[in-house]
């Protein structure tokens, strides 16, 4: 089945097709790094980090590019409050940025633009706006005529008369900036300085580039006229990338995208997520509470990428639930691989280490397992859809780990159930889903599977010398702990509860 996407630009599912055969060119709109990011912006860097993980996956080349807004009026805002400078609060929040997605196990993109480090692409593209008479200046400032853009309003489908229609009540005809438009929808490409506020030089004075110039300028500097994959919040389609489109096409007279994709926002409890309203909760919160990050790309996961979603108590434990059963599933063959007598190989993950993650590279896999994912994946990015296939194989293997528990030996066969096992992991990595051994191997209070063994041993010995009372107070300890004693002819086993 061919990858097929929403595209938001004609408001209808198309076949993907790229500008290069096999290479992606793709552009994320990135945050404003004025604060700490919150569950809106987890969302979507964790929606846009899987789709380049899955173009990747079917066998595109990706060029992902993420900007960096670090000049906007909250960041003077918050510097001023902090008696600090723009650069110092962009460059906290930037860190903090990569702190936060690094827990969530977002990968990094190919670059990361900053609005600062892109001012000489900005003023030539502002200039080259003057010059084809999308531009003019007014006192230092200088606007983009919208009216004269005939297709301004194909991205987000508003019409200029319905919006002027509703505006002449939200105008504040004393306001300085609206006195220099010369027309109420035209927008900013350059401010001029105002005392305090850290400015650039420019043919128009001293400034600051406007919000969506930016944008503009950043992807015609890193990846050229027209891109494949333009992507980002719905709240960005009006007015930010419709401005963008605007300022873009005017001067290259070309798309600068052919696919505009966009995901939906995040509710807290069925409200807008907001500081007002007291809901408002940082990454690093959730996190932090003890919230398991795969459990919260789960959560993101499980709702069709465009749609909203709401994030709740009930919502979150189902995520964790979720991942607890595909967890077991990717620990499988740590647990049992070596008792069914899997080969891994040499350079392959060697069994019994701690403290690393269960690789995500590709293995020789089950064909069916794969055709089925990708078949209801490539419709418009269903990783909901996806993720069905992924519980069915680790629940499976779940399964198959109790039978070898209890009776000593699988109904499957051992190839077939590694098999299984490297498919759900190869799967797992596409979604960015990955278990650590070493927090997967020890209970609550630091238990591992050597001081198991040890402790099972110290039992064992017990026995030998009819010491029962010690025998069972070692067994209890350990039930109490989660671990369930399984006494036969061959000796004795045990799992996790």
């Amino acid at each position: 089945m061919t990858l097929t996407l929403y595209n938001t630009l004609t408001r209808r599912q198309e076949p993907f097709e790229t500008l290069v055969a096999g290479k992606v060119k793709m552009y994320y709109c990135g945050v404003t790094v004025y604060d700490y990011c919150h569950l809106g912006h987890a969302r979507a860097c964790i929606v846009w980090d899987v789709v380049r993980r899955y173009l990747q996956f079917i066998g595109y080349e990706v060029r992902y590019i993420q900007n960096f807004t670090d000049i906007d009026d909250k960041i003077l805002n918050r510097a001023c409050v902090e008696h600090s400078s723009m650069e110092a609060v962009a460059d906290r929040f930037i860190k903090a940025y990569f702190e936060d997605m690094a827990r969530l196990g977002i990968k990094e993109a190919d670059e990361y633009p900053r609005a600062t480090h892109t001012m000489n692409g900005i003023q030539r593209l502002i200039h080259e706006l003057e010059n084809k008479g999308f531009a003019y200046p007014a006192d230092g400032d200088v606007y983009y005529p919208v009216r004269k853009f005939s297709e301004y309003g194909k991205l987000s489908g508003r019409k200029l008369e319905d919006m002027q229609a509703g505006a002449s009540d939200r105008v504040n005809v004393e306001d300085p900036e609206y006195q220099k438009k010369k027309d109420p929808f035209d927008f900013a490409l350059w401010k001029a300085a105002r005392p305090g506020e850290p400015a650039w030089e420019s043919p128009w004075g001293a400034g600051r580039p406007g919000w969506h110039i930016e944008c503009s300028a950043m992807v015609r500097d890193r990846l050229g006229d027209t891109i494949d994959i333009h992507a980002g919040g719905a709240d960005l389609i009006f007015p930010h990338h419709e401005n963008e489109i605007a300022q873009s096409e005017a001067v290259t007279g070309k798309p600068l995208a052919h696919y505009w994709l966009h995901n939906g926002m995040v509710k807290v409890d069925g409200e807008k997520m907001s500081k007002s309203l007291g809901n408002f909760i940082t990454i690093r919160e959730l996190l932090d509470r003890g919230v398991d990050p795969m459990a919260v790309r789960l959560f993101v996961l499980t709702a069709q990428y465009r749609t909203p979603i709401d994030f709740t108590d009930e919502a979150i434990a189902a995520a964790t639930n979720g991942w607890h059963t595909i967890k077991e599933g990717l620990l499988f063959g740590y647990q049992y691989g070596k008792k069914l007598g899997w080969d891994f190989g040499t350079g392959d993950w060697g069994l019994g280490t701690e403290n690393i993650s269960i690789p995500s590279t590709q293995y020789p896999v089950t064909d069916l397992y794969i055709e089925r994912f990708q078949e209801v994946v490539n419709n418009d990015f269903n990783f909901p859809g996806g993720l069905t296939v992924l519980f069915e194989l680790a629940k499976e293997l779940r399964r198959q780990g109790n039978i070898l528990v209890h009776e000593g030996k699988t109904e499957t066969s051992p190839d077939e159930l590694k098999r299984q096992w490297q498919t759900l992991v190869t799967l797992a990595g596409v979604l960015g889903l990955e278990a650590k051994i070493e927090t997967e191997t020890h209970t609550s209070d630091g238990l591992s599977d050597a001081e198991i063994e040890t402790r099972i041993q110290q039992r064992q010995e017990a026995r030998k010398g009819k010491n029962f009372a010690e025998s069972d107070r070692i067994r209890d300890e350990l039930q109490a702990e989660g671990i369930t004693l399984i006494d036969s002819r061959d000796g004795t086993r045990w799992h996790r509860n």
